[in-house]
This record gives C-alpha cells, sequence and structure tokens, in this order.
C-alpha cells in the first residue's frame, strides 16, 4: 500500500501523462501506473539499419495545434514527409502512378468519388461536435455499416474501391466493421477526409526530429519517480471517500483515478463496484483496429531517382499503404507502411518469414526489382501487443454510438476517462491523446 494521492492515472500513453503534467502544474499530487515496461502507449521507439524510427505513430498536420504545440514546449523540432514525384496506385492487377491525392481512376469512377467525399463532408458537418449521436439522422446513419452505406450509394467499382482504402488506411478496420455515423464523427473530428489521408497540407504532412515517441519520453522524464511501470492494473474499487487501484505491484490509493487507456484494454479491468450499464456496454463495443506496422530498409532511396515519393496504395496487396521514411541526410532509404485491417488478421498468424516475403514481392510491384533486395527489416504487429490490443483506435459498429456513446466522457463516480477514443477533436490521433488529458484533468480540478 502506497501514500494517498490526489489522483492515480492508469496508462503512460500521451493522454496519461498529459493528465499528470495538467493536474502537477494545478498542484495536484499524482500517481501513474502503467503495465509496459515503458511510456507511449502506442507511440513506440524502434530501430532499423542503425535508424532511429517510430514503430507506432509519427504524423502531425496543419491542425493538430495541441500535437505541435506540445513538441514545440518540449524542443522537439518538425520535418516535412518526403512528398516529390509521382505515387503508386496498384489498382485491379495494373500498376499506374500519378500526381495529387486522388489517384488515375476511370472518368465516372473520379467524378462520383468527387461527388462522394463532398456529401461525407457535408453529412460529417452536422455532427454535434460534442454529442454527434443526438444529430437528426443519427440513428439512421448508426444502423448501418460503412459496407452497407457504400453498396447503396457508390456505383462505380472504382469509387467502392477508394471508400474502402481509405477505411482500411484510417481505421485498420473493414467497412463492414464500421458505423456509418461512427465514420462521419471520425472524418469530422479530423477535418474531413481529404484531410485525414493527404500529405502536403493533411494529417501525414511532417515528422518529429529523433522521433514522435520522443514527446511521451520527455513528458515522463519530467513526472520521474511518478510513473510506474511494469504495473498492470487488475482490479479498482470506489467508494464515497476515494478509490484503490489493485496493481501486479501493490495497491495504490488517491481520491480520483483517470483511466487513459482504450475501452478494450479498460474493459479488461475488474470493477469491484460494477459500473453503469451503459459504460459497461459501450466498452464491450469498441474494439481496436487491426495493424502490423513495417519498415524496410535499402541502401539507397532509390525510387526517388525514378521520379516517385515512395507513396503507393493497393487493393490486393496485404501491405497496402507506403510511404517515404528515408533520413534526412539520405544515408540510406526507407519505406515504411501498413497491413492493415482483416489482412493484419491473416499476416499475424502466419508468422514473420511469411509476412516478410509478403511485404517484398508488394514492394517489388510498387517499385520495381530493386525492391526485392532490402538491407533491413522490422515490422511492428500492433494486434500481438498484450497492453494494446490493436491500432490505431477503438472504432465503433453499428447501434453503438447512439445506445452507448454519450457516456464515452461521462465520469463513474470518482472515476474518469482520457485517452485518444474520447477526443472530440482529432480522435484516434496523438492530437486527441493530448486534448483528451487536458479535459480529465480539468474534470478533477473543477470537483475540488
Amino acid at each position: 500500500m502506497t501514500a494517498k494521492v490526489d489522483v492515480i492515472v492508469v496508462g503512460a500513453g500521451l493522454a496519461g501523462l498529459k493528465v499528470a503534467s495538467e493536474l502537477e502544474a494545478k498542484g495536484r499530487s499524482v500517481t501513474i501506473v502503467e503495465a509496459r515496461d515503458r511510456v507511449g502507449g502506442r507511440t513506440k521507439a524502434g530501430e532499423i539499419a542503425g535508424e532511429v524510427i517510430d514503430r507506432g505513430g509519427q504524423w502531425v498536420g496543419p491542425g493538430q495545434n495541441l500535437l505541435l504545440a506540445e513538441a514545440a514546449r518540449l524542443g522537439i523540432e518538425t520535418y516535412a514527409q518526403y512528398d516529390k514525384g509521382e505515387q503508386v496506385l496498384h489498382y485491379g492487377g495494373t500498376r499506374r502512378t500519378y500526381s495529387g491525392d486522388i489517384p488515375k481512376l476511370p472518368l465516372l469512377a473520379l467524378l462520383e468519388l468527387d461527388r462522394i467525399v463532398k456529401r461525407w463532408d457535408r453529412e460529417a458537418a452536422t455532427l454535434p461536435a460534442d454529442a454527434p449521436w443526438s444529430a437528426l439522422k443519427a440513428l439512421d446513419w448508426d444502423a448501418q455499416t460503412l459496407e452497407s452505406w457504400i453498396h447503396r450509394n457508390i456505383r462505380t467499382k472504382g469509387a467502392r474501391t477508394f471508400a474502402r482504402i481509405v477505411a482500411r488506411a484510417v481505421f485498420c478496420a473493414e467497412p463492414q466493421q464500421l458505423s456509418y455515423l461512427f465514420f462521419l464523427e471520425y472524418l469530422r473530428s479530423g477535418h474531413g477526409v481529404e484531410h485525414l489521408i493527404g500529405v502536403r497540407g493533411g494529417a501525414q504532412e511532417a515528422k518529429f526530429k529523433g522521433g514522435a515517441h520522443g514527446i511521451s519520453r520527455r513528458l515522463a522524464e519530467s513526472l520521474k519517480s511518478r510513473v510506474i511501470l511494469e504495473a498492470p492494473v487488475r482490479a479498482i474499487g470506489q467508494t464515497d471517500e476515494g478509490v484503490s487501484i489493485r496493481t501486479d505491484k501493490g495497491v495504490f490509493e488517491a481520491a480520483h483515478a483517470i483511466i487513459a487507456v482504450p475501452p478494450a484494454l479498460a474493459a479488461r479491468i475488474h470493477f469491484d463496484a460494477p459500473l453503469p450499464a451503459k459504460r459497461d456496454g459501450l466498452f464491450q463495443r469498441m474494439p481496436m483496429g487491426s495493424v502490423i506496422k513495417v519498415h524496410v530498409a535499402y541502401k539507397t532511396p532509390f525510387w526517388r531517382k525514378a521520379g516517385l515519393s515512395g507513396q503507393a496504395a493497393s487493393d490486393a496487396h496485404a501491405f497496402n499503404v507506403v510511404f517515404d521514411q528515408t533520413p534526412e541526410d539520405e544515408r540510406i532509404g526507407i519505406l515504411v507502411g501498413f497491413i492493415d485491417g482483416a489482412h493484419a488478421v491473416e499476416m499475424s498468424a502466419m508468422g514473420d518469414n511469411a509476412r516478410r516475403q509478403s511485404v517484398i514481392a508488394a514492394l517489388v510491384d510498387y517499385f520495381g526489382p530493386q525492391a526485392a533486395e532490402p538491407i533491413d527489416y522490422n515490422d511492428q504487429d500492433w494486434t500481438a501487443e498484450e497492453w494494446s490490443r490493436g491500432c490505431y483506435v477503438g472504432h465503433m459498429a453499428p447501434g453503438t454510438m447512439t445506445l452507448f456513446g454519450d457516456v464515452i466522457r461521462e465520469p463513474a463516480g470518482r472515476i474518469h476517462w482520457a485517452g485518444t477514443e474520447t477526443a472530440t477533436e482529432w480522435a484516434g490521433y496523438m492530437d486527441g491523446a493530448l486534448q483528451s488529458g487536458i479535459r480529465a484533468a480539468a474534470e478533477i480540478v473543477a470537483r475540488r
């Protein structure tokens, strides 16, 4: 049993670390308990061919002001994502190149795609930022999956394919798993589909020097001994006087608790006093996306000499979204990309060697025979991470948001909630994690 503090924070990802930092600035005593042997949550450091990489979240774009400000405060600079040259689209078994955010598709598909993207943005704009479940058409939109909406509203094969690629790339889930209302809310939160998938002017515009994981690390350093690692929370009790958190490193007591982990992980904690039925129902209905993040290193960024940006997408390959990850000094070339959705579930079970072979085969189709000769390979299977259970974000199936969504930020007695899933802007992103931490800390301060 430790001395009682004002607040116990569960989870040392960006949300939990920001909560603790905010509370300390307000004079509150805080302890953070973290299941992993590291801080950072869904941000994680790695290495390939001697180069530091982000095995988790890494990009930042315009409008992500909290994240940009936090990095600046901590002395972490940004640099531009490489975006020169043409992109590759592997579609219908054929490779083609194009410029801009929208791939070369048949004319009717392009016209329909433009209409659909504008419709998504219009519909997303009708959702109240703090209560999308109350929108005029919320019940109708929440009664269907994104896939069923695609079948009813998109006629051309090319536009349908693009819509499905967007779902997998943004949510790491299949369109049949997603509520159409949740899909629209995510677009609203992220400033529209073009912003979410774009590089220049979009969410992939820049990266952090030294890696995004450096933000978590520096936040943790400022909190020092108040972060307790390798302390997974097994149970939480609460009374009118306070909370007790039972972990593998003992019992911690506080006046309040903030749970700063995804709903899918919070659901694995035993609550001595049962949570409200709506909160429990929400926990049961927000699984994580499925993704494997892959880095492949080469002697040189050979694709640049061929006039390619290193960006690629595919409707068939498991390794279906790729970006250039080459260091600024170009001492080596690196490509980074993702195996997502159903492909990630399948490839996780197949093992490291099968994944590597599949990735290299895809890169050869995208960038030519030179891609067959990497000097190093690194993949991060987020579906196999015990304390993540997937990435990037917890998502909602039909019926979830309108039945259970209104409790996503609602305290349960002395227990409050943070995490990027609870953000009203940039939900699912690092910026959203910071916003959630600021909001949860303010809730605690307002109670006393």
